[in-house]
């Protein structure tokens, strides 16, 4: 019997996974979000891409756990659906200020790494349900009305999940989750 080594990975990323989210987009995601394909679940990205794989080691990780450590846990809806122009259908997370924080503090500590390489500006915190590279407009219109019947959708945010992959199909795994701040009088 022959068996496959696992795709080496190529590339990292600091996401806030949010498994909640998963039986609302999760079926759309398979076909419409190329991540998905990859193996990462919903989440909203924090910084992507970061570092090199062979660059993560204990000390990349402690300075990125004081970076993630400074932000206070939180909760997080997902009241609607939102467009990037008609190429992507993503959920908008309300509120958006945490995302943008985690995302400050990880480049304020990196800043060789800008969120999505520096491709965009002040991009808006969201989770990806569908790409319009990967489907027409009217499958992501379906996918859409679909997912609007079960928002809002609530999620707690206490960690993040460095993660490493390739754009081989699953290879995406995580590789350390690092916790946010526990906010002072917090029952939690």
């Amino acid at each position: 019997m022959t068996h496959r080594s696992a795709p080496v990975p190529t590339q990292t990323a600091v996401l806030a996974l949010l498994p909640a989210a998963d039986p609302v987009v999760g079926q759309h995601r398979e076909h419409l979000d190329r991540a998905a394909a990859w193996g990462v679940p919903a989440h909203v990205t924090v910084i992507y891409p970061f570092v090199a794989p062979g660059d993560v080691d204990d000390e990349l990780v402690a300075r990125l756990g004081g970076a993630v450590g400074a932000v206070p846990a939180f909760d997080v809806t997902f009241p609607r659906t939102a467009w990037f122009g008609d190429d992507v259908l993503w959920l908008a997370p309300e509120p958006a200020q945490p995302f943008c924080d985690l995302t400050a503090a990880v480049f304020a500590a990196f800043p060789d790494h800008p969120p999505y390489g520096g491709a965009f500006d002040g991009s808006a915190p969201h989770l990806t349900v569908g790409e319009r590279r990967l489907a027409d407009l009217a499958a992501l219109q379906r996918a859409e009305t679909d997912v609007c019947e079960h928002l809002p959708l609530t999620a707690h945010v206490d960690r993040v999940q460095l993660l490493a992959g390739s754009d081989a199909p699953g290879s995406w795994t995580v590789l350390r989750e690092l916790p946010l701040s526990t906010p002072s009088g917090s029952l939690r």
